[in-house]
């Protein structure tokens, strides 16, 4: 039986949506923190505060704009979980899309640095020195990583992807918070922000753990949307914001 369902997007449109919208993320969070610090030069609390209220509303609106485009993934794991999950009912995107949008994502996260650093009169071309090590910030990033996850296909699954934007916003704003590192979250973002020594960054000494433990928390993730939503698969073609892609165009 067929359906109507929205023209497929072409990947080269989708590519170019996600690697701005990663690109604009990174900006917003460099580039807050950059201006907290000046602002707020003696207080921290008062620092991550700016700097977090600017990356949740930041993001929503991001999501916003590239959501209908691309899905507005600007994460490597999400698009990863995306593939994962929808791969056996054919939902989703497929592990091409999967590798073209991390390239994307990572190639915007460290332009996005790199303009911030620009638009604040800043050296472009910097290396951050800020060591986040500790195993301790590395579980504040499984938690930080799962909780996104669960969040984004919860969402999807039942049918309140209209909420998307103001939830992941509010989650990545709160997590500034209740994390110990400060909620990465996504190892686009983290290879982007070791591309500025400023108060967002991060030394090139701790990504690996970052990212090591953003896949760790994916997997915790994903594990729990599968055991909350069994049926999730279905939900695959509507993260984060529903989008058409060349699968959601085929017939039943």
């Amino acid at each position: 039986m067929s359906s109507i369902r929205p023209d497929p997007v072409p990947i080269r449109r989708r590519l170019v949506a996600e690697g701005l919208g990663t690109a604009l993320l990174v900006t917003v969070v460099v580039g807050s923190g950059i201006a907290a610090a000046a602002l707020s030069p003696a207080d921290l609390g008062l620092q991550l505060l700016e700097n977090s209220i600017a990356t949740a509303l930041g993001l929503a609106v991001l999501i916003l704009i590239f959501g209908p485009v691309s899905g507005a993934h600007f994460n490597p794991v999400v698009s990863a979980a995306d593939w994962l999950l929808g791969r056996r009912s054919g939902t989703g995107l497929t592990l091409g899309d999967v590798l073209a949008y991390a390239a994307a994502q990572v190639v915007g996260g460290v332009a996005g640095a790199l303009l911030a650093n620009a638009m604040f009169d800043l050296s472009v071309g910097q290396i951050s020195t800020k060591d986040r090590a500790g195993l301790g910030q590395g579980l504040g990033e499984v938690v930080a990583t799962a909780g996104l996850i669960l969040l984004i296909f919860a969402l999807g699954r039942t049918g309140r992807t209209a909420w998307s934007a103001a939830s992941v916003g509010a989650y990545i704003g709160a997590a500034y918070w209740f994390t110990s590192s400060t909620s990465f979250a996504n190892p686009a973002v983290t290879v982007g922000r070791m591309f500025s020594d400023t108060f967002a960054g991060i030394a090139p000494g701790s990504v690996p753990l970052f990212v090591g433990a953003q896949l760790v928390g994916a997997a915790v993730g994903l594990a729990l949307v599968r055991f909350l939503f069994p049926d999730a698969a279905v939900a695959a073609d509507r993260i984060v914001v529903p989008h058409a892609t060349t699968r959601t165009a085929k017939e039943d």
